[in-house]
């Protein structure tokens, strides 16, 4: 079967848009109706007119598309997409954690759970963290979560002192400060972008900081240069397309794997016959309670709006 073929006739018979993230694998980048960050999949889930939003993604990003839809169907080509920065922050820890820092508003980036946005009075992402930061007034607390990397990177570009919950994305820890030396003294030309979710030290290496789109226009407007690039690795191969003639370079990985770059095994479980499958089936749906989806809505809207 060419599954291709399939997954379009599929969508164009139920009215389906398929949303991909940038670190999902080529081939379901390339069928996809739209690819982006979390933000930028955060606005397209807003605004489509689809019946069906196929999220090939993990399952936060799904959630979020819920909260924005609760009369659409929303599925997910495979539960298992999880997140290990959405699992480093439990709900119920992280509201016993708010209730012992009482007159904090809460910031929650977009990588957790819907239960955690609940609790939060604004989500950010990392596209708009610093517009979002900095729009609260300087006087007023904050409490920053999941990611203490992001977290460190906003309070030394705003000047804030936000009370960081100590949560970290795999991915982006596993880059080699070491490793990422040796293959800049190779090639001394090249420009290092790194994605603010990683540790301080590669941070402090590169030309340009942010996020996955971020980085991507970065390039574009530098197309000519030699990058080594700091973030998952499946964000290549959108640059790549978008930017032929820019060499690219996977920043090193303090392990030694196939690829001697990092990928995150969660957003990599999707497969183009999962979303094949769940879209014939619609199934995994995702669901989320209408409690917790009234609640959460509030601080998305309010990310929405100032995006």
């Amino acid at each position: 079967m060419d599954l291709k073929k399939a997954i379009h006739n599929l969508k164009k018979e139920k009215n389906a848009v398929i949303l991909a993230h940038y670190y999902q694998y080529p081939e379901i980048q390339n069928i996809a109706d739209y690819v982006g960050d979390s933000l930028g999949l955060s606005q397209k889930a807003a605004e489509t007119d689809a019946d069906i939003i196929v999220f090939a993604g993990v399952h936060f990003m799904a959630e979020t598309a819920k909260i924005l839809n609760p009369e659409k169907m929303v599925v997910l080509p495979d539960l298992n997409a999880g997140c290990s920065l959405a699992d480093s922050c439990p709900p119920e820890a992280f509201e016993k954690f708010i209730e012992a820092h009482p007159g904090h508003t809460v910031i929650t980036y977009v990588n957790c759970s819907a239960e955690v946005k609940a609790l939060t009075d604004i989500v950010c992402t990392s596209s708009n963290a610093l517009k979002i930061v900095e729009s609260i007034p300087k006087d007023q607390p904050i409490i920053f979560a999941p990611d203490r990397n992001l977290g460190k990177y906003i309070n030394k570009k705003t000047g804030r002192d936000m009370l960081l919950w100590d949560g970290s994305c795999v991915v982006h820890e596993a880059f080699s400060l070491e490793k990422l030396l040796q293959v800049y003294k190779k090639n001394p030309n090249a420009l290092i972008i790194a994605h603010p979710e990683s540790e301080e030290h590669i941070l402090k290496t590169a030309t340009y900081i942010g996020s996955t789109a971020g980085m991507i226009n970065f390039v574009k407007q530098n197309p000519k240069e030699k990058f080594i690039v700091a973030t998952e690795a499946g964000i290549l191969h959108q640059m790549k397309k978008e930017v032929p003639e820019a060499e690219l370079i996977p920043a090193p990985t303090q392990e030694d794997n196939t690829c001697a770059c990092s990928e995150c095994a969660y957003m990599k479980v999707n497969t183009l016959q999962k979303l094949y499958d769940c879209l014939l089936n619609e199934s995994p749906q995702i669901e989320v309670s209408k409690e917790i989806r009234e609640r959460a809505l509030i601080p998305i809207q309010r990310m929405l709006d100032l995006s």
